[in-house]
């Protein structure tokens, strides 16, 4: 899901209130043309979800209070590795047990520092209004940016459970901003890249999540059946989506167990300053990328950006089936919706139904929600109050599946009963 971030100025905030660190790491200036709240101390907790500290922020026109947290969370083989998002809560006092929390996983916004949605709350992937809406619920709302946005190196595009874990981390830190009031019950939502990492919460925070109480999942158009993707991509507008995957697996995974010169061309990867370098500009995170690769495809064809189909080059596949939901082999028992247009120009329609058609053999209970003629971000607007009452009864322990009937269009294909 592309979109632009507008005035990477925060509003006025309070001055930042550094928590305690209780191991060494390494100190990292804040990145070219971000606050200086997002310098990496000298020392900072190495275990998940633990608060480095954090930056109490006004944001106009928000109904609650909203925080910067930075905060620990894992790299690849359990590294610690800071990471930025923000913490937003209603006006009032919180009910018994803390506010619940909504966690928004981002969709593709790019994948350098200042694309990092927390430097425009409300101006970014969620518009400030969206997020009045939760805090209307009386819930909480938290958005991790991801590790690499905002913090050092490079976004882990499309590496589930890297933004899985990142997102897992933030409601654990949420739990310990003063004054914030969250509670450890909450539910997850993602779209896109986003309904990618939903995927994974799902299929991890039972577990990864030891200790909070995950009522649901909410994927929207979550990418999978990857080979079939690549494919699609490929002779799309999205084609330099391919590129920032690679990107993204390689500054994850490493040079030996993801080869980029085994899969891109030299002249793809000498784009790799398009994504990975930007200026101070937020809305440029993915337009210079999708440029050169639109300009080359036009000149040329896509074929000589890529070297090779990542399926047919075995370190690639692994890596590939690994965060493809489409390769899960156990069930989760949280409760999982999943929402697509049925008109989406970037995932297509028939992938997310046999993504379902994989998770009914599992055993799992999920429910599919298909709105005819939306796009990929534009199903999100109809479908949003069908999705708040799914979330609020998630909240209310309604049963699972959840009996309820989307209304948001007419024509809307919904799954309802268990698959299994």
């Amino acid at each position: 899901m592309r979109r632009s971030l507008v005035a990477l100025a925060l509003a006025a905030g309070l001055a930042a209130a550094a928590l305690p660190a209780v191991a060494s790491g390494a100190s990292t200036r804040a990145p070219h043309a971000l606050p200086a709240f997002y310098t990496v101390p000298h020392t900072w907790s190495k275990t998940p979800g633990a608060v480095i500290k954090t930056q109490s922020v006004a944001v106009a026109g928000l109904n609650g209070k909203a925080w910067l947290v930075m905060y620990t969370s894992q790299a690849n083989k359990g590294k610690a590795t800071p990471v930025t998002g923000y913490v937003v809560v209603p006006n009032g006092t919180a009910p018994k047990g803390g506010w619940p929390v909504v966690a928004w996983d981002h969709g593709t916004n790019g994948m350098a520092d200042v694309c990092a949605p927390s430097l425009a709350i409300g101006n970014s992937d969620i518009p400030l209004a969206l997020i009045n809406t939760f805090l209307a619920k009386k819930w909480a709302f938290v958005a991790s940016d991801y590790q690499g946005e905002g913090t050092p190196g490079l976004l882990p595009y499309i590496v589930g459970a890297s933004a899985a874990e990142d997102t897992i981390n933030l409601v654990k830190a949420a739990l310990k901003v003063p004054g914030a009031s969250t509670s450890k019950t909450w539910v997850d939502w993602g779209h896109s890249e986003g309904g990618q990492t939903a995927m994974f919460v799902d299929h991890l925070g039972a577990t990864y999540g030891k200790g909070l109480v995950l009522k649901g999942v909410v994927a929207g158009a979550p990418p999978s059946q990857f080979a079939l993707l690549n494919a699609f991509l490929k002779t799309s507008p999205f084609a330099f989506y391919i590129l920032m995957v690679a990107f993204g697996f390689n500054a994850y995974y490493g040079n030996t167990a993801a080869p980029l010169n085994a899969v891109l061309t030299p002249t793809a990867l000498a784009m790799l300053p398009d994504i990975a370098t930007l200026p101070a500009n937020a809305s440029q995170c993915t337009s210079i990328l999708a440029s050169a690769v639109a300009a080359y495809v036009n000149a040329h064809n896509f074929a000589a950006l890529q070297k090779a189909d990542p399926y047919t080059v075995p370190a690639w596949k692994t890596l590939i089936l690994a965060n493809d939901p489409a390769s899960f082999k156990t069930k989760s028992t949280v409760p999982l919706l999943i929402i697509q247009g049925g008109s989406d120009e970037q995932i297509p329609v028939v992938s997310t139904s046999l993504l379902y058609g994989h998770l009914c053999k599992i055993g799992q209970v999920a429910q599919r929600w298909i709105y005819p003629g939306q796009s990929h971000a534009g199903v999100i607007g109809p479908s949003m109050n069908d999705m708040l009452k799914w979330i609020g009864d998630r909240f209310a322990g309604v049963s699972n599946p959840d009996p309820y009937v989307p209304v948001g269009q007419p024509s809307i294909v919904p799954t309802h009963q268990s698959c299994n």
